[in-house]
């Protein structure tokens, strides 16, 4: 007879999906220690940030550049967003008005301070049966926000307590309950600034919602827990026709974007992860959870990771200069040469992180008449931005960081890297090729079934 030989197993693919402040990002990978994707793609989205809508049409449209072959083999996928972004939805996930587009209707962004709900804000995260939670207090937490959007229903008549059919998910919630046909889910780093406590088994502290959320009429609107790299199940059939992906794709729980940054980037213990996006993010490896205004610790990887995210960062450069002209003008830059300029590069009122001041303004001037000086100041004031932020951390008990590896775009810009490394007087490595998506793909991979 002849000798039956077996046809090879193709290896499944794994696809991480980042939704960035700018634009969406996916890499696919067939490991989770691959560096190099095999495929990568980025784009803006096609419509305003704050419309969910968006997202959800710029993945769709994202996905479908992925070569044939390629999406035939993906066997895990895992979504990160951008922490904090929340929005107000029904049960099955469609937008409130969705067919009258209103401020219902619109996500309300990560940077969006809600100071009229600072005082409930920290009564309810501190006050209560629940642990308190520094993470959801004051004006800059998603709890706030979702106090104003709830408030928000009440005054366009809509129920808000029990069985009202209302949810609060953010942005990453949002799309993975799209790709599982139920927004039944939250990811814990995401939740954290609504209220979610992750423990301490050390300090006796159980996981769960914090102060007295769990006990408000709204409650049935938060999200049930998972943990970052929890497999949840595979696509819901809708979800994987609109896509072309394979039916049998396990849908993976995700993370923060920043928290995926750091697992593209692997940091060892004395290393900081600086993500230099819109935004400016500082994360690193702590021993034991810390908590205080502004700042978050997350539970990735078994590991605990102390960060905070500034509102400033290079979103700013784009209100003044083309990224053709900060390449050119970066070129004139001396980092040995500062230029003595003050600036508190902000790309608007309030801030988070090094210091949660709702009410801080930008200080964008004098404007020199150089735009290679200008260029520079602003800069300064990003590493300055970025230097106190480290120093925050180490004052709430982190230790000293010995290297600093630097992820997102900003990374690109060899001048920056000269000015902050010689602000922070220790190496710092740009890893611009170190995207979110990738870390979200290396995810996912450790979920890929065997050969």
């Amino acid at each position: 007879m002849p000798c039956q030989v077996k046809p090879p197993q193709v290896k499944g693919l794994a696809l991480g999906i980042d939704l960035g402040t700018s634009g969406l990002r996916l890499a696919l990978v067939e490991s989770p220690e691959t560096n190099d994707p095999l495929w990568e793609a980025a784009s803006p989205y096609p419509g305003p940030f704050d419309n969910p809508a968006s997202w959800h049409r710029g993945l769709t449209q994202l996905v479908w550049q992925i070569p044939v072959a390629l999406r035939a083999r993906v066997g895990a996928l895992c979504v990160d967003g951008t922490s904090g972004t929340l929005l107000l939805c029904q049960t099955d996930g469609t937008l409130i008005n969705s067919d009258h587009p209103c401020e219902l209707s619109k996500a309300l962004a990560y940077h969006q301070a809600c100071p009229e709900q600072s005082s409930n804000a920290s009564a309810l995260a501190t006050c209560g049966p629940g642990p308190a939670s520094a993470q959801a207090a004051g004006a800059s937490g998603s709890l706030a926000r979702a106090l104003r959007l709830l408030g928000l229903a009440q005054d366009a008549g809509l129920a808000t307590g029990m069985n009202s059919g209302l949810l609060l998910r953010h942005q990453a919630d949002w799309i993975m309950g799209g790709l599982l046909g139920h927004w039944r889910y939250g990811e814990a780093g995401n939740n954290l600034r609504l209220g979610w406590v992750l423990g301490d088994p050390v300090a006796g502290i159980e996981p769960g919602w914090a102060g007295a959320i769990a006990t408000q009429p709204w409650s049935e609107a938060l999200p049930t827990i998972v943990s970052s790299g929890t497999v949840l199940g595979p696509l819901a059939p809708r979800a994987a026709a609109l896509l072309g992906l394979p039916p049998s794709c396990q849908v993976v729980a995700g993370s923060t974007d920043a928290n995926a940054a750091v697992l593209a980037a692997s940091p060892a213990a004395t290393d900081g992860v600086a993500v230099l996006g819109t935004t400016m993010v500082l994360k690193q490896w702590v021993e034991r959870p810390i908590t205080a205004a502004g700042i978050t610790c997350h539970r990735v990887a078994g590991r605990w990771l102390l960060g905070g995210a500034s509102n400033a960062g290079a979103g700013i450069l784009r209100q003044f200069f083309s990224d053709a002209q900060i390449v050119e003008l970066s070129r004139q830059i001396d980092p040995r040469r500062p230029t003595g300029l003050n600036l508190r590069p902000l790309a608007s009122q309030g801030e988070r992180f090094p210091i949660d001041d709702p009410e801080l303004m930008p200080v964008l001037g004098p404007r020199p008449v150089s735009d290679a000086r200008y260029l520079q100041s602003l800069l300064e004031g990003l590493t300055a931005i970025e230097a106190a932020g480290w120093r925050r951390l180490q004052a709430l008990g982190a230790p000293p960081v010995q290297r600093v590896i630097s992820v997102g775009g900003g990374a690109h810009n060899p001048q920056w890297r000269a000015l902050r490394q010689r602000a922070l007087g220790i190496p710092v490595l740009n890893r611009p090729q170190l995207s979110a998506a990738l870390g979200m793909a290396r995810l996912a991979a450790t979920c890929l079934p065997p050969r």
